[in-house]
């Protein structure tokens, strides 16, 4: 550990719990925090080398967290491009840099929730290795899948692997697919509990795959390693019977009924609702080229599922800020604030609370609780100093010129040399979603931005 520290001074502290700003000082020691207050700097040791940072008109800020992000994706605008128009050796080259995208908005921590290849495992470890800058990460490896239904529908094969899907039917090839994931070293299991139908059903949202007894064995195969489970639920059922099941995340959570809240609430099972891809495909589809039947359908299910969501927060079920970055319609670095943004102005939160649940609670998705995500001693030292007020407005947190500083792990981010934006790769990309990537710079540039 650096015998060096660095004091924090002069800024208006979030400390990322939820209360209000105080102004205090923080001090810094190797990669954790050491003291909070207007006293840090009798914290010192005497003779103790260290350096100042004069954050006076500024907020400091815990690091912020993506609890559902696609790193090794690269932005593509269909299944059929990510399905079929990936390398492996490329996409961790490609990740890599996509990785300091994210930690340049001020997000130093992200859940990939799944990966093409192992492009996931790699990526984490060569950060932590010191191989590469980027955020701190969690991962799963491919989304354990069947094939009747799926984002991606007929694109699916009956069985083997294709994209980020692993397709399994029978227990022993789900027990079997989840040994040989924690073997390579995943931190989660993601499970595809819902996916689309093949033709359009009377019911809103996704339809169920999965057995609940199926759901259980992936739950007691991965707990018994010590490895959490998570699910994607876009219906009622499936949220119901993956919180039944014992799953330790629900991303989305939409359209839940009174039955699969109750269980969710029951069980406190955390709750990523994910809705940056369904509000920018709203708000922003004309820039894109996108349907306009497609736009009000991404809108309705949010309106449709935010007075459940909000319900469950009400009775004490943490709720994660997720952005589904690794889209066409989510570029990395441009839209992970947004989330917040919709939690404040369709979940009828505070900016303190949406805070709260890009911070604290987004521990929970890189299991660091109690020790990653507020500004506390004894916490991990990654730190914003930011020029503004995002407890009044949160949309500040997406202007990226307003990091002063970003700090991961106790030591600054070089700021000054940002990563290429665009690249040209023969047969990378496709069209679908889109006509063009929805970048922050296009939504500006005409006039759209919320």
């Amino acid at each position: 550990m650096s015998d060096t520290y660095t004091l924090i001074k002069n800024g208006m502290v979030i400390d990322g719990t939820g209360s209000e700003p105080t102004r205090c000082d923080v001090l810094v020691h190797g990669p954790r925090i050491v003291h909070v207050g207007t006293d840090a700097a009798t914290h010192l040791p005497v003779d103790a080398a260290h350096s100042e940072i004069d954050a006076s008109g500024c907020r400091v800020l815990p690091g912020l967290i993506d609890s559902h992000c696609h790193i090794s994706f690269d932005q593509p605008n269909s299944n059929d491009e990510l399905f079929f128009h990936r390398r492996y050796g490329l996409a961790a080259l490609v990740a890599g840099v996509n990785a300091q995208k994210v930690l340049r908005a001020g997000f130093t921590s992200f859940f990939d929730a799944d990966c093409v290849f192992d492009v996931g495992v790699d990526l984490r470890d060569a950060i932590e290795g010191g191989v590469i800058e980027g955020p701190r990460m969690t991962t799963g490896g491919n989304v354990l899948i069947n094939c009747v239904g799926g984002t991606a529908t007929r694109l699916l094969p009956d069985e083997g692997t294709r994209g980020y899907a692993r397709i399994v039917h029978t227990p022993a090839e789900i027990v079997r697919e989840i040994h040989k994931q924690i073997k390579t070293g995943v931190d989660w299991i993601k499970v595809h509990v819902s996916g689309l139908p093949i033709r359009p059903g009377k019911e809103p949202g996704e339809i169920s795959t999965w057995t609940l007894d199926e759901l259980k064995l992936v739950c007691d195969t991965a707990h018994q390693f010590g490895i959490p489970v998570v699910g994607h639920c876009r219906n009622a059922a499936s949220t119901r019977d993956a919180a039944l099941a014992g799953f330790d995340m629900i991303l989305h959570a939409t359209y839940m009924d009174d039955e699969a809240l109750k269980v969710v609430v029951d069980r406190k099972v955390p709750l990523v609702p994910t809705f940056t891809f369904q509000a920018n495909l709203a708000d922003y589809g004309p820039a894109i080229g996108s349907d306009e039947g497609l736009r009000e359908v991404f809108r309705a299910e949010i309106t449709e599922s935010v007075g459940t969501l909000r319900a469950a927060y009400d009775a004490g079920v943490p709720l994660l800020t997720g952005s589904e970055s690794g889209f066409s319609l989510t570029p990395y670095g441009d839209w992970h604030y947004r989330e917040l943004q919709v939690f404040v102005e369709d979940l009828g939160m505070t900016p303190l609370q949406a805070i709260n649940s890009a911070t604290e609670q987004g521990a929970r998705a890189l299991k660091r609780e109690g020790e990653l995500g507020c500004i506390k001693p004894g916490y991990l030292a990654d730190l914003l100093i930011f020029d503004g007020e995002p407890e009044k407005v949160i949309t500040q947190l997406g202007d990226q010129h307003r990091f002063r500083h970003i700090m991961k792990d106790g030591k600054l981010v070089d700021l000054t040399s940002p990563p290429p934006k665009n690249w040209e790769l023969p047969g990378w990309r496709v069209s679908e979603y889109s006509e063009r990537v929805l970048t922050r710079q296009l939504v500006d540039s005409m006039g759209l931005a919320r």
